[in-house]
């Protein structure tokens, strides 16, 4: 008799972007944005192929959590401008510099990718600046006040770190925009909850999930801020951060370490529910109320549409009864050519191996 297949779990994530969701699918991203001109929903769809699919190596442990921290900065960037373009407000999108201007040409690349790609390095340079930099100069006046006490001034360190980062999230969320962009992640929230439970998604079932979620980017952030106190100690125990330069550069040398370290345990935490991982978790979940807010139902109604169009749900003869459907014609035409592509089936995987349908999920759990 033979045995009944297995189907591999897939997981869907993604990321509040300008008045809109985005989704990731494993072979697609999907981007619904509720325009300003006349309160419609204006999609966007893209087919994706995993880099562990191309390269086994970056679906290995810890590397996966490095490649999906790089992939989820460079795509969250690309994203967001995307969603200011498809909003249809011209006073959200900046004229190029002419720096950027000038690099795009001597590269022969398009103005928007360069745009991106200096936002990514500037996002990149504030943090580390701000949230490593900083720190680690505190750390090191530290090291003179407490001599000897290695293990508590890498601690002091990794409070100063966390304090920072909790300074910053606090500040963002009074201005006006931010504060609608974690609605939106509320609404993101909601509906991946709905999903998972397999639900039909609708906004009156996903409304009455909650906006906090494990696997969540935010959660992962202060994973990081964690784990670097426990790197940084080991480092410091054998005497590797005597001075303040050599400090900053150990602390930069291990951060994909603690970015591949920090993923490993984010995903274990959000697809295991024991008594210690909701404690463990429990940091992380408080952390979203701040970022993740209650939001509005026509937010979810964007975010649904979004996690249809990633995960290929078919509309109801409701929907498409509906006079904001004409916005989303665009979608199939543009859904069927990418099933042409090799990929795997966006809710069930019955043949992947483990690494490849790890790092699959590893973009868009980053971003939950």
């Amino acid at each position: 008799m033979k045995k009944k297949e297995k189907k591999q779990k897939v997981y869907i994530g993604g990321q509040a972007v300008m008045e809109g969701v985005m989704m990731r699918a494993p072979d697609r991203m999907a981007i619904a944005v509720r325009r300003m001109t006349d309160g419609k929903i204006e999609t966007y769809t893209e087919p994706i192929v995993p880099l562990a699919k191309k390269y086994k190596i970056l679906g290995w442990p810890i590397i996966r959590g490095v490649v999906a921290f790089l992939s989820s900065m460079v795509t969250g960037m690309n994203t967001i401008t995307r969603s200011a373009q498809m909003l249809g407000d011209e006073e959200a999108m900046e004229e190029p510099s002419k720096f950027e201007k000038w690099l795009a040409k001597v590269t022969g690349k398009k103005v928007d990718d360069i745009v991106i790609f200096c936002a990514v390095v500037l996002a990149i340079v504030l943090a580390v600046g701000l949230f490593f930099v900083l720190p680690s100069l505190a750390g090191t006046g530290l090291t003179h006040l407490l001599p000897g006490h290695t293990v508590l001034v890498n601690f002091l360190e990794g409070l100063v770190r966390i304090a920072l980062f909790l300074g910053y999230i606090t500040a963002v969320t009074r201005m006006k925009e931010i504060k609608r962009v974690f609605m939106y992640h509320g609404a993101e929230h909601k509906t991946v909850y709905c999903h998972e439970n397999d639900e039909e998604l609708t906004v009156e079932n996903c409304m009455k999930y909650p906006v906090m979620h494990p696997r969540c980017g935010t959660a992962f952030l202060l994973i990081v801020m964690i784990i670097s106190i426990l790197v940084t100690s080991a480092a410091g125990v054998f005497g590797l951060d005597n001075n303040w330069l050599t400090r900053i550069l150990i602390r930069l040398a291990l951060l994909p370490v603690v970015a591949g370290v920090s993923y490993e345990v984010l995903q274990y935490l959000g697809k295991h529910d024991t008594p210690v991982t909701r404690v463990l978790r429990w940091p992380g979940m408080q952390l979203q109320r701040l970022t993740a807010l209650q939001p509005t139902p026509d937010m979810v109604e964007v975010a649904i549409v979004a996690m249809k169009l990633a995960a290929g749900i078919p509309w109801s003869p409701e929907e498409q009864e509906e006079e904001n459907v004409e916005t989303f014609t665009g979608f199939h035409e543009e859904a069927e050519n990418a099933e042409t592509a090799p990929s795997e089936d966006a809710t069930e995987q019955p043949e992947a191996s483990g690494a490849e349908t790890e790092e699959t999920a590893s973009a868009q759990e980053m971003r939950l």
